[in-house]
């Protein structure tokens, strides 16, 4: 039999599955994130869609920009978002799935 060792976590890769983990525990980022999943879209378009003032969609934005979870591009004046991260749109799918099917 294989013996395995223990790999611990680094102290940078803790703190980033903690923020990942944290930025999936807020209601608002997962609206955001579904939605971004599904399509490219600006400010006004997320906020609008999820019925949200623009400032609190900023708000989380920039959050989830600091986590590499969305990019945007820029078309003039104008900021389009999309998801930034494969592995955590489908974790968050999955688990979507998972809470649908309970």
């Amino acid at each position: 039999m294989e013996k395995h060792t223990y790999q611990p976590i680094d102290e940078e890769t803790l703190f980033l599955v903690s923020q990942t983990f944290k930025a999936l525990s807020d209601p608002t980022r997962i609206r955001i994130l579904h939605l971004l999943f599904e399509k490219e879209c600006s400010v006004t378009e997320i906020s609008n869609c999820l019925e949200l003032k623009q400032s609190n969609v900023s708000h989380q934005l920039r959050f989830l920009k600091q986590l590499r979870l969305v990019k945007y591009r820029r078309d003039g004046k104008t900021l389009f978002y999309s998801h930034d991260d494969e592995h955590v749109i489908n974790m968050l799918q999955q688990t979507i799935h998972h809470a649908r099917h309970h």
